[in-house]
């Protein structure tokens, strides 16, 4: 993904602003000003529509537990008789395809499409703008004639994790082996997120071993990460730089699995409530929060706009390129690095998870070091 030099790119700020993004318009409706058409206003006009919302995959937590439920809240709330309609691909390029297919015969008027492949999905894009149905890419940036971008700047997050794996290896950082356990490379966040992370880790660090996890299958990583610690030895590996949340709780349990430990710094994204458990239970060293209420909003707003045949200059402040179009709207939300030292303040003070929720039996201890509990 190309970011436009020029445009603001919201990255890497304090979580405090983010009830401020989320609520934007969180009960649905803006004031109307004098002259100003219904649909400008945040109220919907006569009649709604349907919008599809496609997920790539069901091994993921977040898209069933956050993304699908305020995507379907925001539209919801900016449109009161429009209704979403969803799927999930089995991180399978062709079952998406047909689903894709599916839900424009079925008179989808807009698309929020997480490409399974970016690449592969070009063509079912240039059908769906054939048939007037706009596109807005979430999550991850498809080729094709998409119509909008909903994500994060993937470069930033990989930036973020090894500036922070470094920091938790200390001494180590100077020298020291690490292993990289990949997205998948169809994926064009994967070799952002890799290109964030060595920019940092050049010629810091040795990065032993680097692997590619097809489909982002954490099964496949647990395999990769126990082929590194048969190649290097288990306690020859000084950080993991894991690409998210579900590839880093399959490399500790590949490293538990060895008998490794003390375990060494493990990085994700996402803060998955199992992740920030571990973040806590001080197992994995840190993840990177996403505001999933802010690229839920920004691609409903965008969506919504989009059904209503508006303008998305309103909305969308940056822009990037896809190799199909080099000026395309989107909104690039806010991102924090968590750590156990800050998951009271980033995690539970946002309203992303509660105390019971985090404060199993299994972590109650770590809890109470880590303040959550008295």
């Amino acid at each position: 993904m190309k970011i436009h030099p020029g445009r603001a790119v919201a990255a890497a700020v304090a979580l405090s602003v983010l009830p401020v993004l989320s609520a934007c318009g969180a009960n649905g409706d803006a004031q109307e000003e004098p002259g100003t058409p219904a649909a400008k206003s945040g109220r919907a006009p006569e009649g709604g529509f349907t919008v599809g919302a496609l997920f790539p995959d069901t091994h993921t937590a977040r898209w069933a537990t956050k993304d699908k439920p305020l995507i379907e809240q925001r539209v919801k709330a900016l449109c009161p008789d429009c209704r979403v309609i969803s799927a999930h691909a089995s991180a399978d390029v062709a079952t998406q395809q047909q689903q894709m297919e599916s839900m424009i015969a079925k008179g989808a008027k807009v698309l929020i499409l997480d490409p399974v492949d970016h690449k592969a999905l070009s063509s079912s894009i240039s059908r769906a703008r054939d048939a007037q149905v706009p596109v807005v890419s979430y999550d991850r940036l498809a080729e094709g004639p998409i119509t909008a971008y909903s994500s994060y700047d993937s470069k930033e997050i990989g930036r973020i994790q090894a500036e922070q794996l470094l920091k938790a290896m200390g001494p180590k950082a100077d020298g020291g082996r690490i292993v990289m356990i990949n997205g998948d490379p169809t994926d064009p966040n994967t070799g952002d997120l890799m290109d964030g992370a060595l920019a940092v880790l050049k010629g810091k660090v040795d990065v032993a071993k680097s692997y590619y996890t097809a489909g982002w299958i954490p099964e496949n990583a647990y395999k990769n990460m126990s082929a590194a610690i048969s190649e290097l030895g288990p306690g020859n590996i000084d950080g993991v730089l894991s690409a998210n949340d579900g590839l880093a709780g399959s490399s500790i349990a590949a490293l538990k699995a060895a008998g490794v430990s003390p375990l060494p710094p493990v990085t994700g994204q996402d803060a998955d409530l199992a992740a920030i458990r571990r973040v806590v239970n001080g197992e994995q060293y840190v993840t990177v929060y996403k505001s999933f209420e802010a690229e839920a909003d920004a691609a409903a707003r965008m969506a919504i706009a989009l059904g209503r045949g508006e303008e998305l200059d309103g909305i969308a402040t940056d822009r990037v390129s896809n190799g199909t179009d080099e000026d395309i709207p989107a909104v690039l939300g806010p991102l924090a690095a968590v750590t156990a030292d800050t998951v009271k303040d980033m995690v539970v003070e946002q309203g992303l998870y509660t105390v019971d929720q985090i404060c199993v039996p299994a972590v109650r201890a770590a809890c109470r070091e880590a303040g959550l509990i008295g």
